[in-house]
Formats: structure tokens, sequence, C-alpha cells
């Protein structure tokens, strides 16, 4: 069960959470249209790699990674999108495409958009057929990620 994991840390470390079930979806977008939740409000994890470390950028389902703004926030680094295949092994307890954005269960930094800090997080659970919502505040105690604006919108796929 790929959510074990993060289940497993969060029931450790006293946090509520809650598990949202949904039919098998591979992009942030369907599954934000699966569970009646705002893409904008679903948290989703891109790999890169900061000089050639593979960290977590964490933003809006309906936004993407401007590596730009990456960068700023960390200077003199360099910054590139990593492919399936740099970081298939680095989660052995995940679905390909649905990690957690808990890099520290990885030995991973986290950079997440500004705009994610709220009330709450929801965020794929390792499978691409459940999500946890739970406080933002849990979260960024837990996690510690390094804020910073990092989303652009999304290209219009409509003419």
């Amino acid at each position: 069960m790929p959510a074990v994991k993060v289940k497993e840390f969060l029931d450790r470390n006293g946090v509520k959470y809650t598990s949202i079930l949904h039919s098998v979806a591979y992009t942030m977008q369907e599954v934000a249209s699966l569970a009646h939740i705002p893409g904008g409000e679903i948290a989703k994890t891109v790999m890169v790699f900061v000089d050639d470390r593979l960290v977590m950028a964490v933003v809006p389902a309906s936004k993407h990674v401007s590596l730009a703004s990456l960068k700023d926030a960390v200077p003199g680094a360099t910054v590139t999108l990593a492919s399936e295949s740099e970081f298939r092994g680095a989660f052995p307890d995940c679905e390909l495409g649905a990690m957690p954005p808990f890099g520290n269960l990885y030995d991973m930094k986290v950079y997440v958009d500004e705009s994610l800090r709220g009330s709450e997080m929801v965020f794929n659970a390792g499978s691409h057929r459940e999500l946890i919502r739970m406080q933002w505040a849990d979260y960024e105690r837990l996690v510690r990620p390094h804020v910073a604006p990092l989303a652009v919108q999304a290209a219009s796929s409509n003419p």
C-alpha cells in the first residue's frame, strides 16, 4: 500500500488527516475533478535537480513550476527538471508520479509555492487513487519546507 509510509509518519506525529479515495487518475487536474477540489487547492510534487541533488518542488495542481523562480530561491544553483527515469528509484513505496510532498521521508529538500501556505494541504498519498488532507501548520512543522514563489500559470490548452 503506497500510502502506508506517509500515514504511519503522520500517525506517529499525532497529526489529524483525512484520506480521500477516488478513481484512478494520472494527472492532478483529473484528480482535482474526481475529488471535487479546485486544482489550485491540491498540491502536486514535481521532481527537479538543484545542482546534482534531487529535490521536490510543490505547486498547485493548476500551475507549473517556474525553474527560474526556483533558481531565485536557491541562488547560484543549476536547476533542471528530473525525468521519471531519474527519480523512479527514489520512491520505492509510491506509484510513479504520485509522490507525497514529504521530502524528509526520502532525504530530500522540499520547496513549496507560497500560494499553498494556508489552512490546509491536499496531496497525493503515494498512489493514483488516494489524497490526504491535513492542516498546513502540521505539514510545515513536520516537513519544514522552503516557501517561495515557485508557480506560474499553466498554459491554456484552448486556442
